[in-house]
């Protein structure tokens, strides 16, 4: 047994999960010493032993770990914090998080499932919408009594589960080259893929650029976008933009759907569960048939408020091979109705 590995254990059958802080200290205690590498890769082995020994799963957060001997010795633990400590009370703290951590997701998003970081405060909810984006685990830690419900609500289902984004999320291409927290004049657009839907955070002229990967050969370059904070819904063709108009720390997040065309020029796109910041992360798949009638089918995980896009009203729509009562918005295309409240994968089908 790994003595060091042993020394960890002793804190960690108490725990279901965990944060080790300050994984650089021994590149500040072997200054000057040498032997920082090989120190770094023992203690490190020595941790993710323990994990491994002691939790169900890899739960494990490393904080202040960004030093090159961390990045290159971590063989197991899969979550790190990417920013510098968050500082919630400090007003100049707030975009400039948001900024830097979108950021750094570019290289570290390809290495570990980096940790956004967010706390109940005054900007909480700028903070977690920008999570819900991120891809990253959620995990709440505020003292008893201090929840913001109102916002866990929107990123974690009533199961405990989650909805998350496919990858890290980061800035969008026109923002890469730009500092929006200092220069006075930029703004800024974060995104991630979900299985078949895009989701965007923005605070900025928003032109959507939909990676093939949501779509498929009935796709024909037009896109439904759903605005979180409005609960609005509009077509775009693929060569539109439009201007967003936001506050200071104000937000929204817009969930991006190919509108796919079928037989019968039927035009569909899922946009998923409206409460959630991430509201495609619901949809798990999509098919279609015509034979005799029009029947889109689609596999949903969640509860709560579905919603999609449809150039037509349907004529029926089931969850689970149970008829529901639906709204149909004939202005903006959105359908909507009620999945339940069971946190299952669903299927749903809408009849046109």
């Amino acid at each position: 047994m790994n003595e060091n590995a042993d020394w960890y254990t002793h804190g960690m059958p108490y725990l279901a999960t965990g944060e080790v802080d300050v994984h650089n200290i021994f590149e500040i205690l072997s200054s000057g010493y040498g032997g920082r590498v090989a120190l770094t890769k023992e203690f490190l082995g020595a941790l993710e032993e323990s994990v491994t020994r002691n939790f169900k799963s890899n739960n494990l957060i490393c904080s202040m770990s960004q030093n090159t001997e961390c990045i290159y010795s971590s063989k197991q633990i899969a979550t790190a914090t990417i920013s510098e400590d968050f500082m919630p009370n400090e007003p100049t703290f707030q975009t400039l998080h948001i900024a830097s951590v979108a950021f750094y997701s570019l290289l570290m998003g390809e290495i570990i499932i980096p940790d956004w970081e967010m706390s109940t405060h005054y900007t909480a909810e700028f903070h977690g919408a920008a999570r819900a984006i991120g891809g990253c685990a959620i995990y709440v830690s505020d003292k008893p009594g201090h929840h913001n419900f109102d916002i866990i609500k929107k990123l974690v289902l009533p199961d405990g589960s989650i909805l998350p984004a496919k990858y890290a999320g980061r800035r969008t291409r026109d923002c890469i080259f730009i500092d929006p927290v200092t220069d006075e004049k930029s703004l800024l657009k974060i995104w991630n893929l979900n299985k078949l839907t895009v989701v965007v955070g923005s605070v900025s002229p928003l032109d959507v650029d939909l990676p093939e990967e949501a779509a498929d050969e009935s796709w024909r370059a037009d896109c439904a976008l759903y605005s979180f904070s409005s609960g609005s819904l509009i077509a775009m063709p693929k060569e539109r933009s439009f201007e967003v108009s936001l506050g200071i720390l104000k937000f929204d997040v817009f969930t991006v759907a190919p509108i796919r065309v079928f037989d019968q020029n039927l035009q569909f796109a899922p946009i998923g569960l409206l409460d959630m910041y991430n509201s495609g992360g619901a949809v798990q798949s999509l098919q279609y048939k015509s034979d005799p009638t029009c029947v889109v089918k689609v596999q949903v995980r969640g509860s709560g408020r579905i919603g999609a896009y449809s150039n037509r009203k349907p004529k029926y729509c089931s969850v689970d091979m149970k008829g529901k009562l639906f709204v149909y918005n004939a202005k903006e295309g959105l359908l909507t109705f009620n999945l339940g409240e069971e946190c299952s994968l669903k299927d749903v089908e809408i009849v046109s």
